[in-house]
């Protein structure tokens, strides 16, 4: 923050002073910069009395069981879910709206919904703003006690209505989420992150957002590879995982090395061309490499799987990229791999 200009006071005549003392009350104090969740695109205002949860991403207030939840979704499921969550069938699962109105926040335009819901601890209130935010759709839910008389109407619509979206989630802010750092991220780029368990890299872009493209959300979804080892939009992928439990004895790491490697998704017709064990930074591993296809193109790939094991638990680090990519990337996947230490 920049340090406060010195001031040289003048007098000045009582009634211009007292003009500026009321024109300091009239002027609106700063609007509260919206909390981002760490890991979260979407953050907002929370209303006075609720802190970012330790537990998921959102705000909560533990003493008065009130909580407000967020999530994200691509942009193509806003059109599904304005369709899709119709008081009708959402009394289906429980939840009875009272009331869904258009709802214009900072992000974007949607809808709000509001009504009761059953719960195992009881009845709750329950609003959810489902907007359009660029290359998302946002979502904010917000529970209370059925009674709860600390958070008004008023207060929770002024919280949503700051519901924002930034650009990206900074490398830093994802990589505290997992249970290990990397030092060497060696040009790859974080795509994904499952807090507390793993990291997905990539060689791929970053995905523009659809106003970068020009055009706006559509029905027609784009097909889901995320379960894929192997991706046509990237030359390479590379997954860091950390895992309890694994072999106690040495003698049985290789029977574990080849159960763990048969079940790596999106790839086919596998044929491996080495598995043995090797040290990794000082510690027990094991190395599986392996010649695969693609499922969809039939291209050829390469797949190598590192696991290194230590005290009561493993790590699980699987590179696949297109055959062709192979000498360029690999060097780099091994400079990652031993950049990785558990926290």
């Amino acid at each position: 923050m920049m340090a406060a200009k010195k001031l040289r006071w003048r007098p000045v005549s009582a009634s211009i002073a007292a003009i500026f003392a009321v024109a300091l009350v009239a002027m609106p104090a700063r609007a509260a910069d919206p909390i981002f969740p760490a890991g979260s695109r979407i953050g907002l205002v929370p209303p006075l009395g609720m802190v970012p949860s330790k537990n998921f991403a959102g705000f909560e207030d533990i003493e008065n069981k009130a909580a407000i939840l967020l999530a994200t979704l691509p942009a193509y499921a806003f059109p599904q879910m304005d369709k899709s969550m119709v008081p009708e069938a959402l009394k289906m699962h429980g939840l009875d709206i009272e009331k869904r109105e258009p709802f214009s926040a900072n992000a974007g335009s949607g809808f709000l919904l509001s009504g009761k819901q059953t719960t195992e601890a009881g009845p709750i209130r329950k609003l959810m703003l489902i907007a359009l935010a660029g290359d998302i759709t946002a979502l904010a839910t917000v529970q209370l006690p059925e009674h709860d008389t600390v958070y008004t109407d008023e207060a929770v619509r002024d919280a949503l209505a700051t519901l924002s979206v930034r650009a990206s989630v900074p490398d830093a802010e994802r990589l505290s989420l997992v249970p290990f750092t990397v030092g060497d991220l060696a040009g790859f780029r974080i795509d994904d992150v499952s807090p507390g368990r793993a990291m997905m890299l990539t060689d791929a872009p970053a995905a523009k957002s659809l106003s970068d493209k020009g055009s706006g959300a559509t029905d027609k979804a784009p097909p889901d590879k995320s379960a894929d080892a192997s991706s046509h939009d990237a030359d390479a992928h590379f997954l860091i995982a950390a895992l309890s439990g694994g072999p106690d004895e040495a003698k049985d790491r290789d029977d574990f090395a080849r159960v763990i490697f048969e079940q790596i998704g999106g790839i086919t017709d596998v044929q491996i061309q080495d598995a043995e064990p090797l040290r990794i930074d000082g510690q027990a591993g094991y190395e599986t490499l392996a010649n695969a296809k693609d499922p969809e193109s039939g291209g050829d790939l390469k797949v190598v799987q590192w696991l290194r094991f230590g005290s009561g638990g493993y790590m699980q680090m699987i590179g696949v990229a297109q055959a062709n990519a192979w000498p360029g990337v690999f060097p780099r996947m091994r400079a990652v791999r031993d950049s990785v230490e558990p926290k």
